[in-house]
């Protein structure tokens, strides 16, 4: 498994794994459960890092971005004017270009508007980004986000946070077999048997958030989804 490797963009990662920041206790926990996991990126949401107030405590301060790969996101953003407004500042900010698009539809279901999403992600391309993009299960709209330059596409198992896991299986595997580009499962993932599921189905890796930090022992959660992943991608090659 050592030589299995992940590439995304100029990047290679032996974890499949992709861990994110948000929703925990507190920034030591977010750090042991990172370690656990063995996740070698993490999604950091740039509307809500703090950059102001230097007495409250940065994530950068628990989590080395030498030793793991951030990557900003767009989390919280509504239509693409906001959604380029965070990538750029965040390039200007730490001089990211490896980063996650999300635009999202609505409060209620944080399903993404394809439409905000297209358009963004052209933009990006464009400027020079390299852009992993939260989609739709919806094959087509995956195609077309790879005909304009995605890095990387992230389709939804189920709605974020929902953990009802895969709920399409076979959109998801439509994606994966017409992609050149890695596919990576993205919101929905309810515990360690759903990451087995889609690793076994062929995905490239998953990103996990929620059904870590909000378990009840997120870093034993942590360890539970980096065991998971490599079962998964064995049993698949």
């Amino acid at each position: 498994m050592q030589k299995d490797i992940l590439k995304i963009g100029n990047k290679k990662l032996r974890s499949r794994l992709i861990v994110g920041t948000g929703k925990y206790k507190n920034f030591l926990e977010t750090a042991k459960a990172i370690k656990a996991s063995g996740a070698e990126m993490v999604t950091v949401a740039v509307r809500r890092v703090n950059i102001l107030d230097k007495k409250k405590p940065v994530l950068m301060d628990y989590i080395d971005p030498k030793k793991i790969i951030y990557l900003p996101n767009t989390a919280g953003c509504f239509n693409s004017e906001e959604a380029l407004r965070t990538l750029r500042l965040a390039r200007e900010i730490g001089g990211w270009k490896l980063v996650k698009l999300e635009v999202l539809g609505d409060k209620k279901t944080l399903y993404p508007d394809m439409i905000e999403t297209i358009k963004s992600a052209k933009v990006l391309v464009k400027e020079g980004f390299k852009v992993m993009v939260y989609c739709t299960d919806d094959p087509l709209h995956a195609k077309k986000l790879e005909d304009i330059g995605a890095t990387a596409i992230m389709p939804l198992a189920s709605p974020i946070g929902s953990g009802l896991g895969i709920q399409n299986k076979m959109n998801i595997s439509l994606i994966i077999k017409q992609s050149k580009i890695p596919v990576i499962v993205d919101a929905g993932i309810g515990t360690a048997s759903d990451a087995s599921i889609a690793m076994e189905m062929g995905c490239d890796g998953v990103l996990i958030n929620s059904a870590i930090a909000n378990a009840k022992k997120p870093v034993s959660m942590a360890s539970a989804f980096k065991f998971a992943i490599i079962a998964g991608r064995k049993a698949f090659l």
